[in-house]
C-alpha cells in the first residue's frame, strides 16, 4: 500500500505540475498590462517642457501627462521609471518597462531595435549660446576652436558631428540642462539639442542668460516606443492618439506644455 500511495502522490504532483505549464499566458503585452493593473514607462528627467519633476516635487510634463492618459483610458495605474537617456532603450527591451515615453526622435537607426508610434510632435535641433555671443551661422560654430556641448546618445549628438566636423565635440551623459549649464559655466562655447527641450529648459535660469542661434539644423519626428513584437499595444497607442487629437485634449496638452510657458504659473 505504502509503494502505491507513493506512485499516486508522484503522479499527482506531475499533473499539478503540467497543469501549471499549460496555464494560459498573457496574449501580448497589452493584455499583461490590463492582467497587471499597471503601466510600466521608461521616463527620463530631463526638463520641461516633456518630463521633469516639478517644484512640488511631482513628476509632470507634456510626455508625462500624455502616459496618464492613456493609463486612464487603459483603467490601469502607471508607474513611471528613471532612466539615463542612453537607458532608455535596453530599458525597454528588457522589459523592465511596458513603453518608452521621452522626446525621443524617432531616427532609422533607433528603428531597428524598437518600434516607434506615429510621431506626435515635430521638433528640430538647433544652436544655443550665450546671449550676445559672437556665434550667428554655422561657419562661426565649425571652427577647431569651439567647443559644443550634446546629450551623449542624442540626435544633437549626431547632428553637431555632420555639421560641425572641424569643432571639438563634447558629450554629457542626462539631461538638457546640464548642456546649458556648461555653456553658461564657459566648458562649452555652444550647445546643441531639440528646440522644445531648450526653450523650455532655458526657463529655469536667469533670464537672458541663454539664446537660440538662427540656425535650425534638422526637422524630427518625435515618438514613444514599444518592443517590436508589441503590435497590439503599438496600434493601441497609435489609436489613443486619434481619438485625443479628435476630441481636444491633445490640443491641450501641446498649446499648455509645449507652445507656450503656461505651465510655468502651476509647476
Amino acid at each position: 500500500m505504502k509503494r502505491w500511495a507513493t506512485r499516486l502522490w508522484i503522479v499527482s504532483m506531475a499533473t499539478v505540475f503540467l497543469l501549471g505549464l499549460s496555464a494560459p499566458a498573457p496574449a501580448d503585452t497589452l493584455q499583461e498590462i490590463l492582467q497587471r493593473g499597471e503601466l510600466r514607462v521608461a521616463v527620463q528627467t530631463q526638463g520641461p517642457p516633456f518630463s521633469f519633476v516639478d517644484k512640488n516635487g511631482v513628476r509632470t510634463g507634456s510626455s508625462v501627462e500624455f502616459c496618464k492618459l492613456m493609463a486612464q483610458e487603459m483603467g490601469v495605474k502607471v508607474t513611471f521609471l528613471d532612466y539615463d537617456w542612453d537607458g532608455l532603450i535596453p530599458a525597454l527591451l528588457s522589459k523592465k518597462a511596458d513603453l518608452l515615453a521621452a522626446d525621443m526622435t524617432a531616427t532609422l537607426k533607433r528603428a531597428l531595435k524598437v518600434s516607434f508610434t506615429d510621431p506626435f510632435y515635430y521638433t528640430g535641433a538647433v544652436v544655443f549660446a550665450k546671449k550676445g555671443s559672437t556665434f550667428k551661422s554655422i561657419e562661426d560654430c565649425n571652427k577647431e576652436n569651439v567647443t559644443i556641448a550634446v546629450l551623449l546618445g542624442s540626435t544633437g549628438e549626431v547632428e553637431a558631428k555632420r555639421f560641425f566636423p572641424k569643432a571639438k565635440i563634447k558629450s554629457y551623459k542626462g539631461g538638457g540642462p546640464l548642456l546649458i549649464n556648461a555653456v553658461l559655466a564657459g566648458h562649452a562655447d555652444i550647445g546643441v539639442n531639440d528646440e522644445t527641450a531648450v526653450v523650455g529648459q532655458m526657463q529655469e535660469f536667469p533670464p537672458n542668460s541663454i539664446e537660440i542661434l538662427p540656425i535650425r539644423l534638422s526637422k524630427q519626428p518625435l515618438a514613444f516606443a514599444v518592443r517590436p513584437e508589441d503590435t497590439h499595444l503599438l496600434q493601441w497607442i497609435n489609436l489613443f492618439f486619434q481619438w485625443i487629437r479628435e476630441d481636444g485634449r491633445y490640443d491641450e496638452n501641446i498649446n499648455y506644455w509645449v507652445k507656450s510657458l503656461d505651465w510655468k504659473k502651476d509647476h
